[in-house]
């Protein structure tokens, strides 16, 4: 069940593709992208060696220890999407969008890591995936205003 759960996820991830990197901010999406997946890799990384997190059920067991699903294709896709939701928004409307990422996130996991061999935690819980993918998501926007102050003074 799980290696078709994670081919179904890798299917869904790799359909999106286009319809996220074409127009205008293909620039900005490709580097929101790879941006949230190294720090998704790295975060994992580090999760996974501090023993807080297992993923018994994951593509090439042998050479990566985390899901790269998740933290090079799943992740930054949601990263691409949210930054593209929250474009052109105040800080109020970012954090209720954030909730709309962050909450059905940690729901999945929990119920995955019950129901499933895709998550073994340790010492971790909902709310840490909650605070993790909040931060990353607020990372990643910073970095983009960061871009888009800079590519306006380079234009000035």
């Amino acid at each position: 069940m799980e290696k078709k759960l994670l081919n179904l996820l890798f299917a869904l991830c790799i359909v999106s593709l286009p319809f996220l990197f074409k127009g205008s901010k293909m620039r900005e999406n490709l580097v929101i992208f790879f941006s949230k997946g190294v720090i998704a890799t790295l975060f994992d990384a580090y999760v996974v060696g501090s023993k807080r997190v297992e993923y018994p059920v994951r593509p090439f067991p042998k050479i990566f220890k985390t899901n790269i699903i998740y933290d090079i294709l799943f992740y930054p896709i949601l990263s691409v999407i949210w930054v593209k939701l929250s474009y052109n928004d105040n800080i109020g409307k970012i954090l209720l969008k954030s909730l709309i990422f962050s909450i059905p996130m940690s729901i999945g996991q929990w119920y995955f890591e019950k129901n499933s061999r895709l998550f073994k935690w340790k010492k971790w819980s909902p709310f840490h995936t909650f605070g993790s993918v909040n931060i990353t998501l607020f990372i990643i926007r910073g970095f983009v205003g960061l871009l888009r102050k800079l590519d306006k003074l380079k234009n000035a």
